[in-house]
C-alpha cells in the first residue's frame, strides 16, 4: 500500500538546485510539509517560493551538512512540525582531475561532503525515527556507487563508501519494520552539478548523453517515500553500468578511463577551478543544467552496451573449458 504524502514532513538537504529542487517541488505537489536545507540561503528562498506556489508549507534552514551541529539544529527546526516522516539526504559535490593533480584538500572536501555529510544527516534523523517508531531515510548515491569513476577518485570513494554505509545502516535497523533506508542510483541527470563542480583537468567538462530530466529522479524519490524499498536505479545506463561492473570490474574501469582520457584530450581548454567545493555557487542554476539535446547521439548508452559486451567476453574467456571426451 502506498503511503499518503499529504502533510508528511519531508527534510531535503541539497535543496537549492538540481534533483533537490525537483524533489521539493514533487513533494509540494503531493501536499507535504517541506524543510529545505543547503548552504545558499537566497537560493533556498527561491525554491521555497516555488513550493509555496504549489500549496506547500515550507521551512527554510540554511545548513552546511559537513557541520554535524548544524545538521542537528536542522533536525530540531524540522521537529517544529511535530515529526519527520522522510529525510532525503541529497548533498553531493565532485572534483574532476587526475588523482595526483587534484589538491588533497579537494579530495578531503568531497569525502567530507558526500560521505560524512550523509553520516551527519543520518545521525540526526535516525534517533528521531527510532523515537517515532517510523521514518524513511533516502540516500542519493549515483551509478558511481557501483562503478568506479576514473578522474574523480574521491567522488568514487565517497559513493562506494556511501553504498556500504547504507547497507550497514539497513542491516542494523532490520528489526525496525517501519524505518526504511533507501538508496537512489541515478545515471547522468540534467542538473547544474557538473558546471558547479571542481575542475582540475584544464579542459571544459561535459556530460555524455543520454542525460535524463532531473524530475525523473525526483519522481523516483517520491515513489520511494510512498513505497519504500532498499534501492532504485534511474536510467537504463545505470543498470547497464551496474551489470558491466559486476561481470568485469577491471575491464569496465579501464574502458571508462580510456573514454574519459580521450574526451579530455579533445575538449576545449578551461580554467582550473574549485567550483562549489568550499562555498555555495554564485549562481545556483535551478533544476536544469542545459545538457539535454534530442539531437545528440546516445553515445553513453552505446558505450555502456559495449562495456557489457566486453565484460561478458572477458567472463566467458576466463571460464576454463571442460572436456567430456573419453580418454
Amino acid at each position: 500500500m502506498r503511503k499518503s504524502l499529504k502533510d508528511a514532513v519531508v527534510v531535503i538537504t541539497g535543496a537549492s538546485s538540481g534533483v533537490g529542487q525537483a524533489a521539493a517541488e514533487e513533494f509540494a505537489r503531493r501536499g507535504s510539509k517541506l524543510v529545505l536545507a543547503a548552504r545558499d540561503a537566497a537560493a533556498l528562498q527561491l525554491v521555497a517560493k516555488s513550493c509555496r506556489n504549489l500549496g506547500a508549507e515550507v521551512l527554510v534552514v540554511p545548513t552546511d551538512v559537513t557541520d554535524a551541529d548544524a545538521v542537528k539544529q536542522l533536525a530540531r527546526r524540522a521537529l517544529s512540525f511535530g515529526k519527520i516522516d522522510v529525510w532525503f539526504s541529497n548533498v553531493g559535490v565532485g572534483a574532476v582531475g587526475r588523482f595526483q593533480e587534484t589538491p588533497i584538500e579537494a579530495h578531503e572536501q568531497v569525502i567530507r561532503t558526500n560521505l560524512i555529510g550523509h553520516f551527519n544527516d543520518a545521525y540526526a534523523a535516525i534517533p528521531i525515527f527510532l523515537k517515532q517508531g517510523r521514518g524513511t531515510f533516502i540516500n542519493m548515491i549515483s551509478l558511481g556507487g557501483f562503478a568506479s569513476t576514473p578522474y574523480a577518485a574521491a567522488y568514487s570513494a565517497s559513493k562506494f563508501g556511501l553504498r556500504g554505509f547504507s547497507e550497514a545502516l539497513r542491516a542494523e535497523l532490520a528489526d525496525e519494520p517501519d524505518i526504511h533506508i533507501c538508496d537512489v542510483y541515478p545515471t547522468f541527470m540534467d542538473t547544474p552539478g557538473v558546471a558547479h563542480g571542481a575542475n582540475y583537468t584544464g579542459r571544459r567538462l561535459s556530460v555524455p548523453p543520454p542525460v535524463y530530466d532531473a524530475r525523473r529522479a525526483a519522481r523516483a524519490i517520491v515513489r520511494l517515500a510512498q513505497h519504500p524499498r532498499s534501492s532504485v536505479t534511474v536510467g537504463a545506463v545505470a543498470d547497464l553500468a551496474r551489470l558491466a561492473h559486476f561481470l568485469a570490474p577491471n575491464t569496465t574501469s579501464r574502458l571508462l578511463a580510456r573514454l574519459t582520457s580521450s574526451y579530455l584530450r579533445r575538449a576545449p581548454r578551461a580554467e582550473r577551478s574549485n567550483g562549489n567545493l568550499f562555498r555555495a555557487p554564485e549562481n545556483p542554476g535551478g533544476i536544469e543544467g542545459g545538457w539535454r539535446s534530442e539531437r545528440r547521439v546516445p553515445i553513453a548508452a552505446v558505450a555502456a552496451a559495449a562495456v557489457v559486451g566486453l565484460a561478458l567476453a572477458a567472463v566467458i574467456g576466463g571460464v576454463p573449458r571442460i572436456s567430456y571426451r573419453r580418454r
